[in-house]
């Protein structure tokens, strides 16, 4: 038989294995575990709601909804993330700037130059410094997205020049508004040109979302027999050089070309390209969008360029800071907002300048408030899951 000794020596062996394997395998659970909380703590950090995705009709916007819990813990600024400094921009940053100081909101710009990189930067950092209200006029839309999200997931306010995502987006009705400078420009080849024309359209066709806009102009012109489109096409930047830089491109191949429809920085970009030429004349209808200040210019001097529909960005630039200052005092706000598009004439100039040069005044009257802006939906910060994340459009039924 066995001595003890020879007994319990295996014994203790076998012991010291089983520890082993034991205290090895809580090493791997207990690092697996801390894997996994790291992942979802991230993903925590990174992550929230989705928003409403998919496209919804919105009910107009209820003046006397009530109000819910303010954002905590936010800086009250309101920061603009411009994408550049066409005049259109600018003139949305003097309404925010305005609204801002009414409101006692310190205010700041971060120009991205065209540069989505710049911008993902600046917003990002807008976000770390807890500011508490964005409003940005994306460079590259996808590329932005996620930084926005993350401000509407710390509770902040996110107003957007169309593109999602946005705790309040701003649009046009963008169809209309093409269809407005498309008759236009119809109604004045018919009557000035005998119904002949060369026409050349400078797109955004790569920015879908102000895509309807272009083929409403391609719609009023179709039914003209007497219409050619000698160009269609997107110059590489929407500014002023980036018009004229295509304008001059399009003059080589055809340069008799007698009707330019666009966005006014595009448009204007044209003209100067035109004149360069020698092919600017007075009978040709160069029209825009957006009531910038130089397209206006333009047309009170009574040369080629002939109207514009504004989008008057002073007064929703305005509205929007009012909007932000709303959002972070616990009150309800527009998820969405149509600013209206007015075709600018000799007739209305003198009053479409006198609002835009006081927004304020503008936004204070209601009736006159009713002729730029229609509210839409109801958000607050309580509610901020219900962000927009979609391509909306009051256009949609």
């Amino acid at each position: 038989m066995p001595s003890s000794t020879e007994i319990s020596t295996p014994s203790l062996g076998s012991a010291l294995s089983a520890i082993k394997r034991i205290t090895t395998t809580h090493v791997a659970l207990l690092v697996l575990l801390y894997s996994i909380t790291a992942i979802i703590n991230t993903a925590m950090a990174q992550g929230g709601p989705p928003g409403i995705t998919s496209p919804i009709v919105l009910p107009p916007f209820n003046a006397d909804a009530p109000a819910c819990t303010a954002p905590p813990d936010l800086r009250k600024v309101l920061a603009f993330a411009q994408d550049n400094e066409r005049q259109f921009m600018q003139g949305v940053a003097r309404g925010l700037a305005m609204a801002a100081k009414d409101r006692g909101l310190e205010y700041q710009v971060a120009l991205a130059n065209n540069d989505p990189k710049n911008m993902i930067e600046q917003v990002d950092l807008f976000q770390a410094s807890r500011f508490g209200a964005v409003v940005a006029a994306p460079v590259d839309p996808p590329s932005l997205s996620h930084s926005l999200q993350k401000i509407i997931w710390a509770g902040g306010y996110v107003g957007t020049v169309v593109p999602p995502p946005a705790t309040s987006l701003l649009n046009a009705p963008q169809y209309l508004t093409g269809k407005v400078l498309g008759d236009a420009a119809v109604a004045y080849i018919k009557d000035k040109l005998k119904g002949k024309a060369k026409v050349v359209l400078l797109t955004h066709d790569n920015l879908q979302f102000l895509a309807p806009r272009f083929v409403a102009m391609r719609d009023s012109l179709k039914d003209i027999p007497g219409v050619t489109i000698v160009a269609d096409i997107s110059p590489l930047t929407v500014d002023k050089e980036g018009g004229a830089a295509m304008m001059r491109t399009i003059l080589l191949a055809d340069p008799s070309v007698d009707v330019v429809l666009g966005a006014d920085t595009v448009v204007l970009g044209a003209l100067v390209a035109l004149r360069e030429a020698g092919k600017a004349r007075a009978d040709q209808f160069l029209g825009g969008i957006d009531g910038e200040p130089e397209a206006v210019a333009e047309i009170k001097k009574g040369g080629p360029y002939k109207t514009s529909v504004s989008l008057a960005s002073p007064v929703f630039g305005y509205a929007m800071a009012q909007h932000a200052a709303d959002w972070l005092e616990g009150k309800s706000i527009p998820q969405a907002m149509d600013i209206l598009p007015k075709l600018l004439t000799s007739e209305n100039m003198a009053s479409y300048e006198s609002d835009l040069a006081n927004p304020d005044a503008v936004y204070r009257d209601p009736a006159r408030r009713a002729a730029y802006l229609k509210m839409y939906g109801n958000i607050c910060y309580d509610t901020r899951d219900r962000y927009i994340n979609f391509p909306w459009s009051s256009e949609r039924k």
